[in-house]
């Protein structure tokens, strides 16, 4: 890498927007395969395998809507995640 070079993370387009909680994945992350979900000033980074949050919050009643919905699409995100880091 040059120096003073950023690197820059892509993310794909916002998948799911679940009551203003905005459902986000990105290109070269590290494990575990998680996504974003982003409500307001607020940001959870929540594992795929078992909907646990990984580093930030979310208030509860959002963070339960975002988890219903992961759980009924826990394939899509995992495959999605695969393909935007195939290095994992």
């Amino acid at each position: 890498m040059l120096p003073n070079m950023v690197t820059l993370k892509i993310k794909m387009p916002t998948i799911k927007i679940i009551d203003t909680v905005k459902i986000d994945l990105y290109s070269r992350e590290h494990p575990p395969p998680h996504f974003h979900a982003i409500y307001a000033d607020k940001e959870a980074l929540i594992v795929i395998q078992d909907f646990s949050i990984y580093a930030g919050s979310l208030p509860r009643p959002q963070l339960n809507k975002v988890i219903v919905w992961a759980r009924a699409h826990q394939e899509m995100l995992l495959e999605n995640f695969k393909r935007l880091n195939p290095r994992l």
